[in-house]
């Protein structure tokens, strides 16, 4: 009786620290972490956020580049982390769905955290060196069938978006090609651009400037709905390879075991980022689509994740990517 009596009044302060807590939360700053370097599409993404995320809380939202391994070491740190809603996760599809089958992670990339929202999606563009003598989609597979031992196409690595997006592309469309790995994917976009390279999947913020320039030619964007930024390029579907698509959407999640009420407050906050002009226009600016209202709660964000895991994981194990 005594062990169960005492068991009840530790889940009672429990409870009350949650909700004292809740209420009066934040009062201090938060951290917002970013498992990748200073400067790249998320830590853009991450710094919009955080400077949009002050007015809507009322506190400073620092933010922490936690490099390395892929991402995996920022994220790591997010599931460590004390589940009181000071430090905050912004992670994408590399990071909480391809990291997942590529690496042995000691933590669950869907149930160790809890989803504050989706908050934009940068779908690919595949794109070409200018000099292809294709003119759509459906001539530039029938050209790579038939050059397919001598194509090559760019990679920011094993495992990269996209790496994993060329190897779909050859399941989908049965070609052949030959990856070339890279740093990153600005030095192979700029073999795209000096002909070095016949092709490459790249992120359309990366790529767009290079497009409009007329220095590459893209032939799809991986999305149900063209670019607002860009409509002239046709989405997969009209091009005639239905339902490729890929996306590096990007969210926000807390530790596992953050109140209900904190993740709330932070999908509210969210919200109001994602209703604010000055913020969609710049996150538009960038290339990203941005959620419909519908798309914006925890659980709009956990059932995606979760088909997006489904989906890609078989893709990436048969392929037998591993990380480097």
């Amino acid at each position: 009786m005594r062990k169960l009596l005492a068991a009840l009044a530790m889940f009672a302060a429990s409870a009350v620290w949650s909700v004292a807590n809740a209420q009066g939360f934040p009062n201090r700053p938060i951290t917002l972490v970013v498992p990748f370097a200073a400067g790249g599409p998320t830590d853009t993404i991450a710094r919009i956020f955080a400077e949009r995320l002050r007015a809507s809380l009322g506190q400073m939202v620092v933010v922490e580049n936690t490099t390395g391994a892929a991402g995996t070491i920022g994220t790591g740190r997010v599931v460590r982390a004390t589940p009181d809603g000071y430090t905050v996760l912004i992670g994408h599809w590399s990071t909480h769905v391809i990291n997942g089958a590529i690496y042995p992670l000691t933590f669950d990339l869907l149930n160790d955290f809890e989803p504050i929202s989706l908050i934009a999606s940068n779908p690919q563009l595949l794109v070409a060196r200018k000099t292809v003598p294709a003119r759509n989609l459906q001539e530039l597979i029938a050209w790579v069938k038939a050059n397919q031992d001598k194509i090559s196409a760019g990679t920011a690595g094993a495992g990269a978006a996209s790496h994993v997006s060329g190897v779909y592309f050859q399941s989908v469309t049965g070609t052949k090609f030959t990856f070339v790995p890279y740093r990153g994917t600005g030095p192979a976009l700029q073999d795209v651009v000096a002909g070095n390279l016949d092709l490459m999947f790249d992120q359309a913020a990366s790529a767009l400037p290079q497009v409009r320039n007329g220095n590459v030619r893209a032939f799809a964007v991986t999305a149900k709905t063209r670019l607002s930024s860009e409509p002239d390029i046709p989405t997969v579907d009209e091009a005639g390879m239905p339902n490729f698509y890929i996306a590096i959407w990007h969210a926000l999640w807390l530790p596992k075991g953050t109140p209900k009420d904190i993740v709330m407050r932070m999908n509210a906050a969210v919200r109001e980022v994602l209703a604010d002009p000055a913020a969609r226009q710049r996150l538009v600016e960038l290339g990203q689509d941005l959620p419909p209202a519908d798309q914006q709660t925890p659980e709009a964000l956990y059932a995606y994740h979760k088909a997006e895991i489904e989906k890609w994981h078989p893709i990436i194990k048969a392929a037998g990517i591993k990380a480097e």
